[in-house]
C-alpha cells in the first residue's frame, strides 16, 4: 500500500510549481484530480522550451513530469453548473491544491472560506509567487523572475565582474518548491489525523528562494551589505575548487578537511612533492599561499585527461566528482540503480521522467503517465453519482468537456 493511498487531492493549478507537487502526491498514492477548463487546458501542455523542445513542438516530457499519475477533468468552475460540480468533487476530497492568485481565487469563489463551506475538513494548499500577505501578494511569480532574479539565486551564482547574470535553466525553483508544497501537505494531513484540524498551507517561490540561498542571504544581512565574491584564485582552501583536465572536462573537489586529504590529492594527480612544499604543508600555509597552490593544482590537473584523473582519484578517501553533463547524469549507474529516472508509456509515446526525491523502502512505486486533457471527466462524475443524462446536460451547457 502506498503511503497516501486513500487520499484525494483536487488540483486547480497550472504550469510547474504547484502541479509538480500534485505529481509527487500522486507518486505517493493519492488520487489527484486535475481540473482543467474544458476549452483551455493547462498551458504547460503546449509550452515550447528553448534548447529542450524539438523545433516548435511542445516539450511534452515536462508536462509528463509534472502531471504523471493524475486524472484530468475538464470542468469550468466559472459557470454555475461547473461550480456546483466543483462543490460535489471537493466534498469527497482531503486536499485542495491551487496556485491561483488572491484576486483570481476571490473572483472564482474558491478562497479558503468558500472551499471550507463545501468541505470543512479539507486542507487548503496554495502556492504563490510572493506569499499570502504584503503589497505584492497579487503579483504573478515565475521561476525566472521570483526565484532566480528576485530571490537571490542569480546573484548568488554569478561570478563577480560578469557582464550579465548567470542564465538559469527551467524549473530550478519550481521543482524544489513543489517538494516543499508536497511535504507541507503531508505534514498537514498528519496534523489533521492527530488533531482533527485542517490547516491552510502556503508556500511561495520567494520563500523557497530565501531558504535555498539562505547562507549567502543571512551572511549579507549580518554584514549589512552584499557579501564579497571571492575570486577563484583567492579561495583559502584550494582543495575545494573545480579543476580543468587536459581534455577540457572539470573535476570538483570538496576536501574541506584539507590537512587530512591534501597529500592523498597530490599523490592522486601525480605531484606528491607538492604536499611537502613548505608553502603548502598545511592548511594555514596553503591559505597564505593560495594563489600559488591553485596554480600548482591547475597545472597538475591540466596535464592529465579526465580518465587519468578519475583513475588517480579512485583511491582518494575524500569527496570529489566529475562535473557531469546532463546526458551523463541520465546514464549514471547510480541514477539507474536507484531508478531516479524512469519511463512512462503515454498515448503519444514513451517518456523519460524523473522520480520525486523520496522513496519508502528500497522499491520505488511505479509511475503512470499524465492524463490527456479531460480524459477522466465522465469517470469522475459517475463516481460522484451523476448519470449519463446529467453528464450530457452539463456538456451541452459548457460546464464540462
Amino acid at each position: 500500500m502506498k503511503v497516501l493511498e486513500g487520499v484525494r487531492v483536487v488540483e486547480l493549478a497550472s504550469y510547474l510549481f504547484v502541479p509538480a507537487a500534485g505529481a509527487i502526491l500522486a507518486d505517493w498514492g493519492a488520487d489527484v484530480i486535475k481540473i482543467e477548463h474544458p476549452e483551455r487546458p493547462d498551458p504547460q501542455r503546449t509550452l515550447v522550451v528553448a534548447d529542450m523542445s524539438v523545433g516548435d513542438a511542445p516539450f511534452s516530457a515536462l508536462s509528463q513530469q509534472t502531471n504523471r499519475g493524475k486524472r484530468s477533468i475538464g470542468l469550468n468552475p466559472g459557470c454555475e453548473g461547473g461550480y456546483a460540480l466543483l462543490g460535489k468533487l471537493l466534498a469527497t476530497a482531503d486536499v485542495f491544491l491551487t496556485n491561483l492568485l488572491p484576486d483570481s481565487r476571490a473572483r472564482m469563489r474558491v478562497d479558503v472560506d468558500e472551499i471550507r463551506a463545501m468541505n470543512p475538513s479539507i486542507i487548503y494548499a496554495r502556492g504563490s509567487g510572493y506569499g499570502p500577505v504584503g503589497a505584492e501578494r497579487n503579483t504573478p511569480g515565475f521561476d525566472g523572475t521570483t526565484f532566480w532574479a528576485r530571490g537571490g539565486a542569480a546573484d548568488n551564482l554569478t561570478p563577480g565582474g560578469a557582464l550579465q547574470p548567470t542564465p538559469m535553466r527551467p524549473a530550478l525553483g519550481d521543482l524544489p518548491g513543489s517538494t516543499s508544497v508536497a511535504g507541507a501537505v503531508a505534514a498537514a494531513l498528519f496534523h489533521r489525523e492527530r488533531t482533527g484540524v485542517a490547516a491552510v498551507v502556503d508556500v511561495s517561490l520567494l520563500n523557497v528562494a530565501v531558504w535555498g540561498n539562505s547562507p549567502a542571504i543571512i551572511a549579507a544581512a549580518m554584514q549589512g551589505g552584499p557579501i564579497q565574491k571571492t575570486l577563484r584564485e583567492d579561495n583559502s582552501n584550494p582543495a575545494t575548487l573545480a579543476y580543468r583536465t587536459a581534455d577540457d572536462r572539470f573535476v570538483k573537489l570538496s576536501l574541506f578537511q584539507s590537512d587530512r586529504y591534501f597529500a592523498q590529492l597530490c599523490q592522486s594527480v601525480g605531484v606528491p612533492g607538492l604536499a611537502e612544499d613548505p608553502r603548502f604543508v598545511d592548511s594555514t600555509a596553503r591559505a597564505a599561499n593560495r594563489r600559488e597552490c591553485v596554480a600548482a593544482l591547475d597545472a597538475a590537473f591540466g596535464r592529465l585527461s579526465l580518465a587519468e584523473v578519475e583513475q588517480g582519484l579512485a583511491s582518494l578517501d575524500g569527496p570529489w566528482s566529475v562535473v557531469q553533463t546532463t546526458y551523463e547524469v541520465s546514464q549514471d549507474p547510480q541514477v539507474v540503480a536507484n531508478e531516479y529516472l524512469t519511463q512512462v508509456e503515454a498515448e503519444d509515446g514513451t517518456y523519460t521522467i524523473a522520480a520525486s526525491p523520496w522513496q519508502f523502502g528500497e522499491t520505488r512505486y511505479p509511475l503512470q503517465a499524465a492524463p490527456e486533457h479531460g480524459a477522466d471527466t465522465d469517470e469522475i462524475l459517475l463516481e460522484l453519482g451523476l448519470d449519463y443524462d446529467e453528464i450530457l446536460a452539463h456538456k451541452i451547457a459548457g460546464a464540462i468537456n
